[in-house]
């Protein structure tokens, strides 16, 4: 079975750890988990994943500036990018879809099957 692989960007260990567990134990998914956003773009070259996960609010570097580092590079530039962010309210995102700058997002603390649909959605479509 060819298992999708999903790079999750998120500078909290705990959201990423819980992230690849839970998802890794559906058996349809190989994840890389990337706690420092400025060493998420040579994961992302190294990993080539089919979609990814990505926090806003990061020190240093935030996901928006991630985001747009990836889709300078021709290999990565239409991998579909979820944004996980607490910034916004489950409220605010229900009723349709939701995005930010262009992406898809989720809001934190996002529960499995919801996640499990959302990637679901990106890679199919």
């Amino acid at each position: 079975m060819n298992r999708k692989r999903i790079l999750v960007i998120d500078d909290e260990a705990s959201i990423t750890r819980g992230i690849k567990l839970n998802l890794e134990a559906l058996g349809t998914f190989e994840i890389r988990q990337v706690n420092h956003a400025p060493d998420a773009v040579q994961s992302a070259l190294e990993f080539k994943p089919d979609l990814v996960l990505l926090d806003i609010v990061m020190p240093e570097m935030d996901g928006g500036e991630v985001a747009a580092r990836l889709r300078e590079i021709p290999s990565l530039k239409d991998t579909p990018i979820i944004f996980l962010t607490a910034i916004v309210s489950h409220e605010e995102t229900q009723g349709g879809e939701a995005y930010i700058g262009g992406e898809d997002y989720l809001a934190k603390p996002v529960d499995l099957g919801t996640l499990v649909q959302a990637i679901n959605n990106r890679l199919i479509n």
